[in-house]
């Protein structure tokens, strides 16, 4: 029966609590757990038995005392308040405030866990999002409902990029309202800091949402901190119809915390130790993102991982991938050459590209530009092998135009200030200051007609 407080928890294992099961209780149902001095613990049914509930403790479990504590099963799921008062403020990972902030008001509590949208009422992504950057406007670019992660390594810049990205975002050719939600899982006091910091100084605080769980929160919070910042992005998009673009980093740690939870509750082990359902798990977060018929908001989400040992075949890159519409992968070696942003042209991709370039939306140049920047980078990357063995003075002409061009085009298209933000009609100009490097004969992707309009020798 809900509103009873029972006495008496069956077992402690680290963060999980087992007490005896009622009726009518159900998986992912809240519980309050009060110890023998009465402070409150909230936590979720994670497993359920006949006879007993597997309850999460959201925070630890110092104090909690078989005999002398007590629980008492809320008939909900964990929710968060929702309001237009959510922009400006920063939250925990659970949808606490974290800033010195009360609560906002609204009485309107929505189930963070969502629900699932029907795929007759998505609508097709295809308006063009300008994000400043040229490495990702001009070849991967990003367009309103789609999932794009970002595949980083340690130490690389992905929380810079993730900043700029948020700084610079906008729709193109429209004053439609864009806010940001920003989710960071496992992340350290000066990496939330520097988020914080930056969107204090450029001035677009006041319209991101921050949902926070430091490296040091419990694991069951990392898991929650996604939930939270997407049933913040459902209700900003779907109810006050407002695009939204959701940044969640680093989705390692998420994964790291699933794979502890799921070992403390003994499950069997997928790959590297993984639960089995972690496609599943991902696919239920990447998957609130899009577009729905006869709403005018939308919600584009932008991941972040960080590859472990840079290893783009391991589980959570592979799995994600699978998953969404591409990906933007940061290389360790641009970023020791002191490139900013660091992207690896030949192994990102935007899948959806193609329905969001082109007259109209860019430019009626977009896509042959890039299908040529693609294909002329590819041959740089072949022959850099090729001098590596016989010697750069072995080669014949044409080749060493081709590695001029690829000095030129990482050095004037891929790098940009951390502050830059370029227009899409600046960024297809420096495409086109590259190609001038290689004869007009090499241009073989772009149309007769594009290069006697855009090309300046």
């Amino acid at each position: 029966m809900k509103g009873i407080e029972y006495r008496g928890i069956t077992g402690v294992d680290g963060p999980i609590v087992m007490v005896e099961r009622t009726e009518n209780v159900f998986y992912n149902e809240t519980v309050c757990v009060r110890d023998r001095l009465g402070e409150k613990r909230l936590g979720r049914i994670v497993d359920l038995s006949e006879k007993a509930c597997v309850v999460q403790i959201f925070g630890d479990t110092t104090g909690i005392d078989l005999a002398e504590s007590s629980f008492e099963f809320l008939d909900k799921p964990l929710e968060l308040r929702v309001g237009e008062g959510l922009l400006g403020r920063v939250f925990n990972g659970l949808g606490e405030p974290a800033d010195g902030y009360p609560e906002i008001v609204s009485s309107k509590m929505v189930n963070v866990n969502g629900n699932p949208i029907n795929p007759y009422s998505r609508s097709y992504p295809r308006d063009f999002i300008q994000t400043g950057i040229s490495a990702i406007d001009g070849m991967n670019s990003l367009v309103r409902g789609q999932k794009l992660p970002i595949f980083s390594g340690s130490g690389l810049p992905h929380n810079k990029l993730a900043a700029q990205i948020i700084r610079q975002a906008k729709l193109r050719g429209s004053d439609e309202q864009f806010v940001m939600v920003f989710a960071g899982m496992g992340i350290k006091y000066d990496v939330a800091r520097f988020f914080i910091d930056t969107f204090e100084e450029s001035g677009v605080l006041s319209k991101v949402v921050m949902f926070q769980s430091l490296a040091d929160a419990p694991s069951i919070e990392r898991i929650m901190t996604p939930r939270c910042a997407l049933t913040a992005a459902e209700y900003l998009a779907f109810e006050k119809g407002m695009h939204v673009l959701v940044v969640m980093t680093d989705m390692t740690n998420y994964c790291e915390a699933l794979r502890e939870i799921s070992t403390t509750r003994g499950e069997v082990p997928g790959r590297k130790g993984y639960p089995g359902y972690l496609y599943s798990d991902l696919a239920e977060l990447y998957e609130r993102a899009g577009k729905v018929k006869n709403s005018s908001g939308s919600i584009t989400q932008i991941p972040i991982l960080t590859m472990p040992n840079d290893d783009i075949s391991h589980p959570i890159p592979d799995l994600t991938g699978y998953i969404t519409e591409g990906q933007i992968v940061l290389d360790r070696e641009l970023d020791s050459q002191g490139l900013y942003p660091a992207v690896a042209s030949l192994p990102s991709l935007s899948r959806l590209m193609k329905d969001g370039i082109g007259p109209e939306m860019t430019r009626d140049d977009h896509a042959n530009v890039s299908s040529q920047l693609f294909a002329s980078y590819s041959k740089v990357k072949s022959i850099r092998n090729l001098a590596a063995i016989i010697g750069e003075e072995e080669l014949g002409e044409l080749d060493r135009l081709y590695l001029k061009f690829g000095e030129k085009f990482e050095r004037e298209f891929l790098s940009q200030g951390e502050y830059e933000n370029r227009s899409i009609e600046e960024t297809l100009d420096i495409g086109w200051r590259c190609l001038s490097v290689l004869p007009k004969e090499e241009l073989f992707r772009i149309k007769d007609e594009l290069i006697q309009k855009y090309l300046k020798v």
